[in-house]
């Protein structure tokens, strides 16, 4: 019974290479620290670092979950 049981399982299958996340992970990563950085040219007299942060910051966020579909894919197997 316990060899029946065995050739039925199966491991699950990654949904993608490992290239592939490793590219987006950096991509978003650096959106992510350019928006972190634009923050040292903020003054109260120019607010367009702030703008520049808030865009990036959600474009970090928004890409992964969104346009590649990561954010539905945790609890398939």
């Amino acid at each position: 019974m316990s060899s029946n049981i065995t050739k039925t399982a199966r491991t699950p299958r990654s949904e993608n290479h490992l290239g592939s996340s490793v590219v987006l992970f950096v991509l978003m990563m650096a959106l992510f620290f350019g928006s972190l950085y634009s923050l040292s040219f903020l003054t109260l007299g120019n607010p367009w670092p702030m703008a520049v942060c808030l865009i990036l910051f959600a474009l970090a966020f928004w890409i992964p979950q969104t346009i590649t579909g990561r954010s539905d894919s945790a609890g398939e197997s």
